[in-house]
């Protein structure tokens, strides 16, 4: 049986800018991936003739053309993209709203310095000052596993609590794992890819972004397996040797990279590793409903990009003691970027934090019930703030953490997976790497860049080396 040189678990975004990368030099590479649909947590899905992204409310790390430093310039070059592949369309603004103030942001990064002197006087130079520390901090070293607390360091340059919320509030909802606080050197990733780069939504969506991918990987010769579930990644004498199916077919491989997660990882190897029992698993999930609309959002009062809210004076992100939290959550208008022509119609997104292990307890019947309670508990807090627009919705659908785990494997549906990242990718297996999530690369541009960094520093560095 012919052997792959590099077997890549998970067709989301990761492991096909892996692929791509790999079969660039002429790697033999095969992506496995247990769904029918390619991208993981960034997805897509019909209904009612309606193609919805899941997943993704906006790509992070905009830059213009000609960015070629940036991480979505460096995407482009590793994977041989034009800017205008994308066809990226740039957020008109976003705003991060408290019930005593909000902040407006666009992806010029001097509106939003702007906007802090103006609502925060006092602040502004220590403001600056983080900034500048955030500009000079090198997050994206595969180099070191520490944990430095991102409260720590704001308190250090910022004496005002509220400012502290309000700047976590975005940075948290996009990008962390953990409750309650975030490793620094995420803060510091998720800073710069939605205030100091920023937002913008590809026109054709999800679906498109991802069949440039899929097309640009075959054609290079990669191999993709669809339905194709892993039941244990094999190893011999602590190194990796092969993959084996459900239905029991084995795959042999010099090379494993997985961007299933972790833990999820640990506990398909074969001889069993002792680490994965004390590895912490993800806790961080998400209900979300979409709603269509008869109109333009902003024909209603909506007319930010993406807003990020509280709706008490003090954020906190941790998981709730109910089925969804409705004092803070994330709305996106798909609608309010600039596209070339308007879309076809109305849409707004609103995202709560939600507990996994309780959306688990209720029955079939009792579940459905529950997603409409909590929907209308979601509105409702939600319309303490802005206008309501239930009288336009023409359609609606709602996804908890029980259907991200259905369709992602994410244990606890944990959009964000585990609170700790292996920032090299390394496993107590050798030859088996970590890729996306866990490997501690965020939103949709650091997937990515994740995907391609692996491959680049264990596949193809070592190639050139021996």
């Amino acid at each position: 049986m012919a052997s792959y040189d590099v077997i890549i678990i998970g067709a989301g975004l990761s492991g096909l800018a892996a692929g791509i990368r790999l079969a660039h030099f002429d790697k033999k590479v095969c992506i496995v991936e247990k769904h029918v649909e390619v991208g993981g947590l960034n997805s897509f899905y019909v209904r009612k003739n309606r193609t919805f992204d899941v997943g993704l409310h906006a790509m992070t790390n905009y830059t213009p053309k000609g960015a070629r430093r940036s991480p979505l310039g460096k995407l482009l070059k590793q994977l041989r993209f034009k800017h205008e592949d994308f066809q990226l369309c740039p957020q008109i603004m976003s705003q991060i709203r408290f019930p005593e103030k909000s902040l407006n942001f666009t992806n010029d990064f001097e509106f939003l310095k702007q906007e802090v002197a103006e609502q925060f006087p006092h602040q502004i130079d220590g403001f600056l000052k983080l900034v500048q520390k955030i500009e000079t901090f090198d997050e994206l070293s595969l180099d070191g596993d520490t944990q430095t607390s991102t409260l720590d360091v704001l308190a250090s340059f910022i004496s005002d609590q509220l400012l502290i919320d309000m700047l976590c509030c975005p940075l948290m909802y996009y990008g962390n794992a953990r409750e309650r606080d975030m490793d620094f050197y995420q803060f510091v990733i998720m800073f710069k890819s939605i205030f100091m780069e920023g937002f913008a939504k590809p026109l054709k969506g999800m679906h498109f972004l991802l069949s440039l991918l899929v097309d640009k990987y075959k054609n290079l010769g990669g191999e993709l397996r669809m339905g194709a579930e892993v039941e244990s990644i094999d190893a011999d004498q602590g190194k990796v040797r092969s993959l084996t199916l459900k239905g029991g077919e084995c795959l042999p491989a010099q090379t494993v990279i997985s961007s299933m997660g972790t833990v999820e990882t640990l506990r398909r190897c074969r001889p069993q590793l002792a680490m994965e029992k004390t590895w912490p698993v993800g806790q961080l999930s998400f209900m979300e409903s979409i709603f269509v609309l008869d109109r333009e959002p902003r024909e209603l009062g909506y007319d930010k990009s993406i807003v990020f809210f509280s709706t008490r004076p003090r954020f906190e992100y941790r998981v709730p003691d109910q089925l969804i939290d409705v004092t803070s959550g994330v709305l996106c208008c798909p609608n309010n970027f600039n596209y070339p022509q308007p879309l076809a119609e109305g849409m707004l997104r609103l995202t709560n934090l939600a507990s996994p292990r309780l959306w688990n307890e209720p029955s079939r019947r009792e579940y459905i019930q529950a997603k409409k309670d909590c929907r209308t508990e979601a509105l409702e807090s939600l319309f303490t703030f802005f206008p309501d627009f239930r009288d336009s919705v023409v359609f609606l659908d709602t996804f908890t953490p029980k259907t991200i785990y259905k369709y992602t494997g994410h244990l606890n549906g944990a959009v964000y997976g585990s609170p700790r990242k292996i920032k090299n990718g390394t496993t107590p297996v050798e030859n088996l790497f970590i890729c996306g999530t866990d490997q501690g690369f965020l939103g949709i541009v650091g997937a990515t860049l994740s995907g391609i960094s692996m491959a680049n520093f264990h596949v193809l560095q070592r190639s050139v080396k021996s």
